[in-house]
């Protein structure tokens, strides 16, 4: 308790006052708002000069929280947690603020805000996240209303390894303005290492927005602020190591894919985590790459950059940003021609920093090569286990990635390095990721659908953990897909056994190699369209894991074209019906 004491202490052990007073006058400063304390040190000040004597004037009012509206249109979590930090730090300063997911924004309603602040991820090739789909079209409509009236701000994240980079949030910030909002903090495009700059322009957005007072204007430090209450922020999750325990290839030896299931185990037990949620893995570049970067940069000699280049930098995405850098950093003629031209999106197609480095030979030290790089982020990675069932230990589904371009071999960091560098008693750091939007029904009597292709199958593995160990009297469905039947049908067993003891209710599958026309998983949901309303309209849960470019897309599609036919509804109907679950939440997207 003294040390919990201690950290929300505001006046210093020397302050002429015993200790309880002291504990006293901090439990008031301590809660009070901005506007409170300018108030007390008026009053106090006055007080003095009328000789001790409160001066006989009626109480001000207190002043009403200013509202503010936050919007998050998030797909990993990052934006999502962002808006609460933000909601928490304006709160102190003074505002009222709501958070609103964009999944669940009424875009009708937006210009009865007085300040909007939007925090929007890309997604893909410049696409918005699923889950703000609907509401971003509205966004962008015809009968978009107006927004007159209204002050906004918007924060962007992206990634400048894809070419569309903040594709969205630059959309959305645009389009504000265009419906006649008035930008009351510029933009700010941030890539992965984001945690920095966005807190930053969060604190600079929340100064812009407060108003000015009709008389008198407290300022607020808002960054002051941060620093001096940070006990009372929600602590980050810090990594942790976790050490390999099974490390099984889950495909046959003559398929030409490598899957990899991978348990890991923790001395101080495991993260707290839920069916659904992610453990991000903070990987390690292969040795051999990096040495090719050392060669072609001529520093093979530096084992500090060494080290640095295996396990701090991005050491493999190639984005437009980097070459501009490199160029600067060089001053090479010919790269800086490139970027010039504005043929460099194309250029680094298919290409990594060795690539570039070898194309445009350049004296390049030590400083100059860590600055053109960005640090090296961890990869998330669906959880395939519950705890329930496990115990102390995650397990996880990696498929290794391989494969060339440009007459070279190329291999995915993470995936890699774990299916090639680690075996049982390695250890790796990671960091549990959750996804409260990825959730099985809090009804275990409720049917759930779930559509998990590859290694999508990963969180339905954990749902039917989750399920058996809480003997969940609802429904499971589970639509798997590969290539193979033979090679390629992972955790195969473990579906049998399901079936048998009830925790799964049934499985369809869909090979794609195993007959001349290809047929996925979308297929199959399309083939049994009838039992699949029939669940849908008696309450189950759809659940999707797995590819969000083409296999997601189509799965929607497919239950679209389901709902179209079976309920006899015209194309704007049948979207209206998937639309509404996933309103109600009952269409969950895990995608990647």
């Amino acid at each position: 308790m003294a040390s919990r004491m201690a950290r929300h202490a505001i006046l210093p052990r020397t302050a002429p006052f015993g200790d309880s007073e002291r504990a006293s006058l901090d439990a008031v400063l301590g809660t009070a708002t901005p506007v409170q304390r300018a108030w007390l040190a008026g009053f106090l000040a006055g007080l003095d000069a009328a000789g001790g004597q409160p001066a006989a004037v009626p109480a001000a009012p207190p002043k009403a929280a200013e509202p503010l509206t936050i919007l998050y249109a998030s797909e990993s979590g990052n934006c999502e947690k962002l808006a609460g930090d933000m909601a928490k730090l304006a709160r102190k300063g003074g505002f009222k603020p709501r958070i609103v997911d964009f999944a669940d924004l009424d875009v009708a309603a937006l210009p009865a805000e007085k300040r909007v602040v939007v925090i929007a991820a890309t997604w893909g090739e410049g696409e918005p996240p699923a889950r703000a789909v609907r509401a971003y079209d509205a966004l962008m409509g015809e009968a978009a209303p107006r927004l007159d009236g209204v002050d906004f701000s918007v924060l962007a994240l992206g990634d400048t390894s894809y070419a569309e980079f903040c594709a969205i949030g630059k959309a959305i910030d645009v389009r504000l303005e265009a419906l006649g909002g008035r930008r009351a903090y510029d933009r700010a495009d941030l890539d992965l290492d984001f945690d920095k700059p966005a807190a930053d322009w969060i604190k600079g957005a929340l100064q812009a927005l407060t108003p000015p007072s009709a008389d008198n204007v407290v300022a607020v430090d808002f960054a002051a602020r941060a620093t001096a209450e940070d006990d009372e922020v929600e602590p980050s999750r810090e990594p942790v190591l976790a050490e390999v325990v099974d490390h099984v290839n889950l495909n046959s030896s003559r398929s030409d894919k490598e899957t990899i299931h991978l348990a890991l185990a923790f001395e101080d037990g495991a993260p707290a985590y839920e069916p659904g949620d992610s453990l991000e893995v903070f990987p390690e570049n292969d040795p051999l790459l990096v040495e090719e970067i050392l060669r072609a940069a001529g520093l093979t000699g530096d084992e500090i950059l060494r080290r640095l280049l295996l396990t701090e930098r991005d050491i493999t995405t190639l984005s437009a940003t980097t070459v501009e850098r490199f160029a600067k950093a060089t001053g090479n003629a010919e790269a800086k021609a490139l970027v010039e031209s504005g043929e460099v999106r194309a250029w680094i197609e298919g290409r990594q920093l060795v690539d570039l480095i070898e194309a445009y030979p350049s004296a390049l030290n030590a400083e100059q090569l860590t600055a053109i790089t960005r640090p090296l982020p961890p990869r998330a990675y669906s959880i395939a286990s519950s705890r329930k069932e496990v115990g102390d230990e995650v397990h996880l589904v990696v498929a290794a990635v391989r494969y060339e371009t440009h007459g070279r071999a190329r291999t995915g960091v993470a995936s890699t390095h774990i299916a090639d560098r680690i075996r049982n008693g390695a250890t790796v750091r990671v960091k549990l990721k959750p996804n409260r939007h990825f959730r099985l029904p809090s009804d275990p009597g409720s049917d759930i659908i779930m559509v998990g292709p590859g290694t999508g199958i990963a969180p339905f593995r954990a749902f039917v953990q989750e399920r058996r160990a809480t003997e969940a009297t609802g429904r499971a469905w589970l639509f798997f897909g590969d290539r193979h039947f033979t090679h390629d049908f992972l955790y195969q067993l473990e579906w049998q056994e399901a079936l048998e003891d009830r925790s799964l209710t049934r499985i369809d599958v869909a090979f794609s190699r195993d007959q001349p026309e290809k047929i996925y998983v979308q297929d199959r949901i399309y083939e049994h369209r009838r039992e699949l309303v029939e669940w849908l309209d008696g309450g189950a849960s759809f659940y999707v894991c797995g590819d969000a470019k083409n296999m997601a897309k189509d799965v929607r599609n497919a239950v679209v074209r389901a709902y179209a036919e079976v309920k006899s509804l015209g194309a704007d109907g049948a979207e209206a019906a998937v639309a509404a679950l996933e309103r109600a939440h009952r269409y969950q997207q895990d995608v990647y």
